[in-house]
């Protein structure tokens, strides 16, 4: 479990926020001391759990598992032609 102090956690909560959606709990500490834990909602106490499941049940809906713990550390794709670079340039242009 990761521990984030009270001043890291408001330089950059969405970081920490995107850690807990993925299924990692973070213990928050003030002055070295732990007081609290933010952890991850479960399915039930979400509030949306039960018309998910139905959803769910009758194959209407997949359940997402959350980012891996190293998503946004994997390397994309290659692209050694910069199609992708070349097709947003077009985009911001045509705006």
């Amino acid at each position: 479990m990761e521990s984030a102090s009270v001043s890291e956690l408001k330089k950059s909560p969405s970081g920490y926020f995107r850690k807990v959606k993925s299924g990692e709990e973070i213990l928050v500490t003030d002055r070295g001391h732990p007081f609290a834990k933010i952890v991850p909602l479960r399915r039930d106490e979400a509030g949306e759990g039960t018309n998910i499941a139905k959803l769910e049940a009758a194959g209407l809906a997949r359940v997402g598992k959350g980012f891996q713990a190293d998503f946004w550390a994997q390397k994309g794709p290659a692209d050694p032609e910069g199609a992708v670079r070349t097709a947003l340039i077009e985009e911001r242009e045509e705006r």
